[in-house]
């Protein structure tokens, strides 16, 4: 069962990413920062981490930055989930090392299908 990493403030989106996540049989971790986020990656080695952009303190680009970066977690995909839905967020993700980005409110179809591409990728 692949492991999946959820890094989101928002307890209501925590229990949504649970809900689709666990209803496909994903195991889920859970952080609440950035800084928590990229503790738990390297700890753990999630298959795939979901980040959120927006959160106090590490904000999810540089979280996504050090976990890309890292010796130990560079080869995990992050896909970027937020609110923030401009090109230049987009462009500024990638650009940190996420291997994908998609906005809130996410859809669930498409939510699974860019996890299963990269789980299956790697």
């Amino acid at each position: 069962m692949a492991r999946i990493l959820v890094v989101d403030d928002s307890p209501t989106e925590m229990f949504r990413f649970k809900e689709i996540l666990t209803k496909h049989g994903y195991e889920i971790l859970e952080a609440t920062n950035g800084a928590d986020g990229v503790t738990l990656a390297n700890a753990e080695r999630p298959d795939l981490v979901l980040m959120d952009v927006v959160m106090p303190g590490v904000n999810g680009f540089q979280a996504t930055r050090q976990i890309a970066r890292g010796e130990f977690t560079k080869h995990i995909p992050v896909v970027i989930v937020s609110t923030k839905d401009q090109d230049t967020d987009r462009v500024w993700g990638k650009r940190q090392g996420a291997s994908d980005y998609l906005t809130k409110p996410v859809d669930e179809a498409q939510l699974i299908d860019v996890i299963k591409k990269y789980l299956t990728a790697g």
